[in-house]
């Protein structure tokens, strides 16, 4: 079990501090340094053009507009989240596209091989990032202004409901933190604000109060007035003065006390260390990951980012300091790697290629991958 942790200096004059956590704890160093992989350097690209290193082996399990388990799979495939589901497991996946957007589910049996696909949410707007919940539920967001947090159910029984609670803003990911009763979410604009939901009841999205994050040593957190604002005059990031703002928020994940999110416009990983309410980065650029987007992990504490635009990476950022490429997709200039999650048991690892070889905006040729190896877990 790693014991390091390591948190580069944060801008604005906050320091570095130490992340908390028995995966992330004692001391700082000064940042994350381009080293080589746990699993080794990526060989050439396979017959899916996924290059990847020794021990590892990719399929494609779907491509958008094309059958897949009984229905046509979405375009654009965005953000994405696996749940247990008996033997097998169930991946989710958003579609980034207007008006129709929603989201797709695809059932595996515990052999790995699919048993069907169906809708959970269809008629939103631009799903782009999200997040699970552990009550098993997936917070599909919408990436528009005033867009809703839908939560949806996976397994496909009941419908979807919108949580206006939690906000009417530029959406993108979601991450909830059982230890605080709290969900954060992220926001996608050049000034956009770091956020925490306080539900009334914990696994009760429909009401609550939203927070936005203000800067501060430590942090505070500060009641949003008007959480569903009207008018662009009341836009929810503008209404707290003290707010502090980050450009382009992406990803979001929770693990062991602290909360990671991605900004692609800071070029940064943050890290917020819910315990000691701390913000500082744990990767400031200057390794090969590049375009910070969607990010997700593992109980090893390892955390995977993957590029919007870059080289089409997914990189891995290790608890002792090293980040490294762990997968490639070559083909794909113009696209960009969504939807990062691991199956229950840690062995596979499902994300997409949003716009796929050709790079069209409709996201027509999207392709949704799977890759087993001996990932640390």
């Amino acid at each position: 079990m790693h014991r390091r942790t390591f948190l580069s200096t944060v801008s604005a004059g906050l320091g570095a501090v130490a992340l908390p956590g028995s995966l992330w704890q004692e001391a700082a160093v000064a940042g994350v340094v381009r080293g080589t992989s746990p699993y080794g350097p990526l060989g050439s690209p396979d017959g899916n053009g996924v290059a990847l290193p020794a021990g590892f082996t990719s399929r494609v399990v779907a491509r958008s507009s094309r059958p897949v388990g009984g229905i046509l799979w979405h375009p654009a495939p965005d953000g994405g989240a696996c749940f247990a589901d008996g033997g097998g497991w169930i991946y989710v996946s958003n579609s980034e596209v207007p008006l129709v957007g929603g989201a797709s589910a695809i059932r595996f049996r515990a052999d790995g091989s699919i048993e069907r696909a169906y809708r959970i949410l269809d008629g939103t707007n631009l799903n782009c990032a999200g997040g699970r919940t552990p009550w098993d539920t997936w917070l599909s967001c919408e990436e528009i202004f005033r867009g809703r947090v839908y939560e949806t159910d996976p397994y496909g029984v009941r419908i979807a409901q919108p949580r206006p609670a939690m906000g009417r803003f530029k959406h993108e990911a979601a991450a909830c933190d059982p230890d605080r009763r709290v969900v954060y979410l992220t926001e996608d604009e050049d000034d956009g604000c770091f956020y925490r939901f306080v539900p009334s009841t914990w696994g009760d999205l429909s009401s609550g109060r939203l927070e936005v994050l203000c800067g501060g040593d430590p942090v505070e957190w500060r009641p949003v007035p008007d959480p569903a604002p009207g008018t662009l005059r009341r836009q929810t990031r503008h209404q707290v003065s003290q707010a502090r703002h980050f450009d382009g928020g992406e990803g979001c994940h929770y693990a062991n006390g602290v909360c990671y999110f991605t900004a692609k416009g800071d070029r940064k990983v943050w890290a917020y260390d819910a315990v000691r309410e701390r913000l500082g980065s744990v990767y400031d650029g200057g390794g090969t990951l590049d375009g910070v987007d969607n990010i997700t992990g593992a109980p090893t504490g390892d955390l995977y980012v993957a590029e919007d635009g870059g080289n089409m990476e997914i990189n891995i950022i290790t608890p002792d300091g090293v980040v490294a490429p762990v997968l490639r997709v070559d083909g794909h200039d113009g696209s960009e790697i969504t939807g990062p999650a691991f199956s229950p048991d840690g062995t596979r690892l499902y994300f997409s290629s949003q716009r796929g070889s050709s790079g069209g905006s409709a996201g027509l040729d999207g392709v949704t991958y799977e890759v087993t190896g001996p990932f640390r877990h």
